[in-house]
């Protein structure tokens, strides 16, 4: 996803509030051996890009003051009641070094599984996204979950996914989904 960013150099309260009624987001771009820079943003852009799941998880291409950069979405501030986007950070990342990135998870198949259609069970998700590893250019957008396979006697862990080529997770052996059944025995 490409996006456009501007450079702004008023700092502080009055000028975040300055830029929010121009419908303007004040954010930040940082890292990468590159001091940080104080950025604006368009707010309906951002407020929409926000609500799109892959947006979280991929490397974006801003492009700066007519420089494209490649970055990813760090952290962001909404209004406690409104629909606006209060503040943004970005990450700087080399194309050429390993990134570690939150991806979503996205579970199937679970109805079928033995443990929901002869036990009578119930299959927790434990998790929704799991942190790994990689070059920004072999970022999964998501991993698939296969729940078919469960029984009431498993635990699918990080470990037992089926992560794409040159994706390494962080943490292997964090539990992803569980299976309890009706007696109230969960499954180890």
């Amino acid at each position: 996803m490409k996006f456009v960013a501007s450079s702004r150099k008023d700092q502080g309260t009055s000028a975040s509030r300055r830029l929010r009624r121009e419908a303007k987001v004040p954010a930040i771009v940082y890292g990468n051996n590159v001091p940080a820079s104080m950025i604006e943003i368009d707010h309906n852009e951002m407020f929409y890009a926000l609500q799109k799941e892959k947006f979280h998880s991929t490397i974006l291409t801003m492009e700066l003051d007519g420089q494209e950069e490649l970055v990813v979405l760090r952290a962001f501030q909404m209004h406690p009641w409104k629909n606006q986007v209060l503040h943004l950070d970005f990450q700087r990342i080399d194309a050429n070094a390993n990134v570690t990135m939150r991806v979503p998870l996205h579970f199937f198949g679970g109805e079928n599984s033995p443990a929901v259609k002869f036990d009578k069970g119930f299959i927790s998700h434990l998790v929704n996204s799991i942190e790994v590893s990689c070059l920004p250019k072999d970022l999964p957008e998501f991993i698939s979950v296969d729940l078919s396979g469960m029984t009431s006697q498993t635990t699918l862990r990080v470990a037992d996914l089926a992560l794409p080529a040159n994706v390494a997770a962080v943490t292997p052996e964090l539990p992803v989904a569980s299976v309890t059944t009706l007696g109230g025995g969960e499954a180890a």
